[in-house]
């Protein structure tokens, strides 16, 4: 076991002058800037929240990233609320401190990762956003305090942090910083870059949502178990996020009695919605109920090109097909997902027109569990061959031959940035209808695939097999050797 290296000079100091709290708040007034980072950092994980408070309000830097400080340390929350309430009073004040200069108060755990490190160790190497004014000469300072320098408290402080709504109850330090958003509403502005909501009453989304600066949702999950009606009223606050990015909605479901007229209503009222989304690079729907023959509605409202088209678990026509070959917004894709949906009795022929239509730009394809047959499949290789810029292809769960497999290597070979591909056991790696592999057959046919790919001179291309165990449902992977579920281990 290794031995515990000694505290160092500096955090000795830190710990010493929080030992008489009264004293070190005294303290900061002439406190070097850069020792302001460590001695917070001894506050927070000692709970000393009274030194807390007084250090928010004399806070030297534009940003304070405790979310960075709070993954390293679990925040207990006496000392997250002395952090708010020493912000409260900052922003009660009709002047600020002379040495304020706190604009952001960053709650995200994955930004600003290296801000303490550095000035724990007195590195002054940190981004524009987090470094201080500079330090001033004692006799010049002392001049500047004497002419007592006061700011008006005008100008609002951000909060940046990241929600995630998931029962009916929220997380305790959550709820207390939605409070004080809500008192000091003109003041405080709670800003939300990523918003995943799972399962909450929709009251209670709609409360939160009342305080959050919903222009600065840049990615929003919506994973509920939602009727349509339900979706109704969230969408009008998903048109005011006009600066999303990403959207995914996913079980999105339609009520027996609904009527014709009330599904339309409700679809008009989502799709109208994505007019107010100018940035909108990355749609994904996964089991939406509403979208067969309703996909040309969903996506002709779209304003921009799509980065990002995902359609999963969803029931379509072949009328949306053919309406998504030539979509304008889909003529840029990187990424095309229609995994789960069932394509065995359609003609591919739009599938394959979209392929060609994207060939330049597109970079990652599935078409996991489509249902996809020989012939169907054998009638997309030549559009696939054209795609320059595919690195990754995926298509399990997929009935396919071993034939076709290897027309679909002779295809790519002149991919080369191909790297990964995800293809199902071939039917003739199965020893019944049951769809019990065979791994001896199995090792077989992925040995013949892997001599091939080196006699093509592509052995690094990686060629993995995934399938679905027909008894557990867990899927069985062929690589190199085979990567199994317990069903097929020995006892």
């Amino acid at each position: 076991m290794g031995v515990r290296a000694p505290p160092r000079l500096l955090e000795l100091a830190s710990q010493s002058l929080l030992q008489n709290e009264a004293l070190a708040i005294v303290a900061l007034e002439e406190l070097p800037i850069e020792l302001f980072p460590p001695l917070f950092m001894a506050a927070f994980a000692g709970r000393h929240t009274q030194a807390l408070k007084a250090m928010v309000q004399a806070w030297p830097f534009p940003c304070l990233p405790l979310g960075a400080l709070m993954k390293d340390h679990q925040p207990h929350l006496e000392t997250f609320q002395a952090v708010l309430d020493g912000l409260d009073i900052l922003l009660a004040q009709e002047v600020r401190p002379r040495r304020w200069k706190l604009q952001v108060l960053d709650l995200r755990q994955n930004t600003h990762q290296d801000f303490w490190t550095l000035w724990s160790g007195i590195k002054a190497s940190v981004c524009s956003l987090l470094e201080p004014e500079p330090a001033q000469p004692m006799q010049k300072r002392c001049k500047v305090e004497a002419q007592v320098v006061l700011k008006p408290a005008q100008a609002p402080v951000e909060v940046l942090v990241d929600l995630c709504l998931k029962e009916d109850t929220l997380d305790e330090t959550i709820s207390y910083l939605l409070k004080k958003a809500k008192q000091r509403r003109s003041l405080l502005h709670l800003r939300c870059q990523k918003l995943r909501i799972f399962t909450m009453p929709m009251q209670s989304i709609r409360r939160i949502l009342k305080v959050v600066q919903l222009d600065s949702i840049q990615d929003l999950e919506v994973n509920c178990i939602w009727k349509l009606a339900t979706l109704g009223r969230f969408v009008p606050h998903l048109g005011r996020m006009g600066n999303l990015r990403r959207l995914l909605l996913s079980r999105i479901h339609i009520l027996p009695r609904t009527t014709p007229d009330q599904e339309e209503h409700f679809v008009d009222q989502l799709t109208i919605q994505f007019l107010n989304l100018p940035h909108l690079q990355k749609l994904y729907l996964d089991s939406i109920s509403f979208l067969e023959g309703r996909l040309h509605q969903v996506l002709r409202c779209l304003k921009t090109p799509l980065e990002t088209l995902w359609i999963t678990n969803c029931l379509i026509s072949e009328s949306d097909l053919a309406y998504l070959s030539q979509c304008p917004s889909v003529s840029q894709l990187k990424d095309l997902g229609l995994s789960g949906v069932n394509l065995t009795s359609l003609s591919l022929e739009p599938l394959k027109v979209l392929i060609e239509w994207t060939s330049a730009t597109l970079q990652d394809l599935d078409l996991d569990e489509c249902g996809i047959m020989d012939s169907q499949f054998s009638a997309l290789l030549p559009a696939l061959s054209c795609c320059s810029q595919l690195t990754t292809f995926s298509f399990c769960g997929n009935p396919i031959s071993m034939a076709v497999l290897e027309s679909l290597l002779h295809h790519t070979m002149g991919l080369s940035k191909l790297s990964h591909v995800l293809y199902p056991s071939p039917l003739e790696s199965y020893e019944d209808v049951r769809g019990t592999l065979h791994l001896g057959l199995l090792a077989q046919l992925h040995t013949r695939l892997k001599r091939l790919l080196c006699e093509s001179g592509r052995s690094s291309m990686v060629w993995v097999s995934a399938s679905p165990c027909p008894h557990c449902g867990e899927q069985i992977f062929y690589d190199t050797e085979p990567i199994l579920c317990p069903c097929y281990t020995p006892a």
